[in-house]
């Protein structure tokens, strides 16, 4: 399966690197590359990580890597993982993947 980054999930990393950077720049570019490594081995076991609890309906997955949260949506018939946000824990994510809601 071939990963995707949406260019909300891409904007989050930037938002992510931006805030880790004021106070290491360093360790802002390590754990970045980490979440993006996070991202590119759900291709290996894209259903190993639960739905969503209480959105199951919406196909939108987590995976977590430390304080953060990887949302993506697997298409098996196209054979894509779309990866939609990366959100940290405590961000009411809810209303950021279902602002209609």
């Amino acid at each position: 399966m071939r990963v995707v980054l949406t260019e909300q999930a891409i904007g989050d990393l930037l938002h992510i690197a931006r805030f880790i950077r004021r106070d290491n720049p360093a360790r802002a570019e390590t754990f970045v590359a980490e979440l993006e490594d996070r991202c590119t081995r759900l291709a290996t076991a894209p259903l190993a990580y639960p739905l969503v609890p209480g959105r199951e309906s919406s196909g939108i997955r987590r995976r977590p890597h430390r304080d953060y949260l990887i949302f993506y949506r697997v298409d098996a018939q196209a054979a894509v993982i779309e990866v939609l946000h990366v959100l940290n824990g405590a961000q009411d994510y809810d209303a950021i993947l279902f602002p209609q809601d």
